[in-house]
């Protein structure tokens, strides 16, 4: 193991690479020397100054990697010298190395390659815990996804559609619409038509809804939530300020809670990977859920990869190589 790494802070809204030292693992750490890592939106909000790691965190951006555990701590259980793994990071993703508790980190679902378990940590932990545990998704209830065809969109459509719950994606091209359509959605709108409300409404309206945009979208959210429907606002791409009808929140009784999975507890974390080593796994290695790269680039280029992502030029996951 090597008592230096090398990985990317922000400096001036860019990335900027530096070395630092990377420590022993004690108690239930682990050693991880990274092979790829997975890019997310949040990378953006953080390189804008919007979005900084938790306290104590790492200055490393990065929310999720793949690779080999190179060292372990003497109480480390789970995991060895040599085992391939992904990892759910607070921050130190975008490095050669990084340090992390074993409850974060799950061996590669049996078939996948580090560059898909670079995919998947991110996506499917904020899908899993968005809809099972925030909004406690219930069988056969309706579910519409904005953004469909982003990382957790396309988690979130996996997921359902193996539960048996009928789902209407929101995307912003016909092309991301027909993925969505492929991988089980029974109803989508395109966003530059206009407001998605009418549609939905004639598709049976929504029990949950799975918002990274805010904004203007919920307002309209409101109109199309069933009795006791509940919205769980992921992001901000539409801006922080709504307009809220009170009325309809009270007499249609609705819910609408913010989530974020970053500054989550290690232990909800940790929940939060056995559930998916449990009930997610076995549904990407046999194929029934897919972890959707869409491009990987060379850690070099990630300047390139960033602004894909921030022009919204993607359906799934943009994956750094180091």
């Amino acid at each position: 193991m090597p008592s230096i790494a090398s990985g990317f802070i922000v400096e001036q809204g860019q990335p900027k690479q530096t070395d630092f030292d990377l420590a022993t693992p004690v108690a239930d750490e682990v050693v991880i020397a990274i092979s790829h890592s997975g890019i997310n939106r949040a990378d953006l909000m953080q390189l804008a100054g919007h979005y900084p790691p938790p306290a104590g965190a790492s200055e490393i951006l990065g929310l999720e990697a793949s690779g080999r555990v190179v060292a372990v701590g003497p109480a480390v259980s789970r995991l060895q010298v040599g085992d391939e793994v992904c990892a759910l990071l607070a921050a130190g993703g975008y490095a050669s190395h990084v340090l992390v508790s074993e409850q974060q980190v799950a061996k590669l679902p049996q078939g996948l390659s580090l560059e898909q378990g670079a995919a998947i940590c991110e996506a499917y932990a904020t899908a899993w815990f968005n809809l099972y545990e925030i909004a406690a998704l219930q069988a056969n209830e309706r579910l519409v996804l904005h953004a469909g065809a982003s990382s957790v969109g396309l988690a979130a459509l996996q997921l359902a559609v193996q539960s048996g719950n009928p789902v209407f994606v929101t995307a912003g091209s016909d092309e991301k619409l027909k993925l969505c359509q492929q991988l089980g959605a029974s109803g989508g709108w395109n966003r530059h038509q206009g407001s998605f409300v009418d549609a939905v409404k004639a598709w049976g309206g929504a029990d949950v809804i799975i918002d990274p945009v805010a904004g203007d979208y919920l307002a309209d959210d409101q109109q199309v939530l069933n009795v006791d429907g509940r919205i769980v606002v992921l992001g901000l791409m539409g801006g922080r300020s709504a307009q809220l009808d009170a009325g309809r929140l009270l007499m249609k009784r609705q819910r609408i809670q913010g989530s974020t999975l970053r500054n989550q507890s290690l232990t909800v974390k940790g929940r939060i990977m056995r559930a998916l080593e449990q009930n997610v796994w076995p549904l990407l290695s046999s194929g029934k859920c897919t972890a959707r790269v869409e491009q990987v680039y060379p850690i070099a280029d990630m300047a390139q990869a960033l602004q894909q992502l921030k022009e919204n030029r993607t359906m799934g996951k943009l994956v750094l190589a180091w």
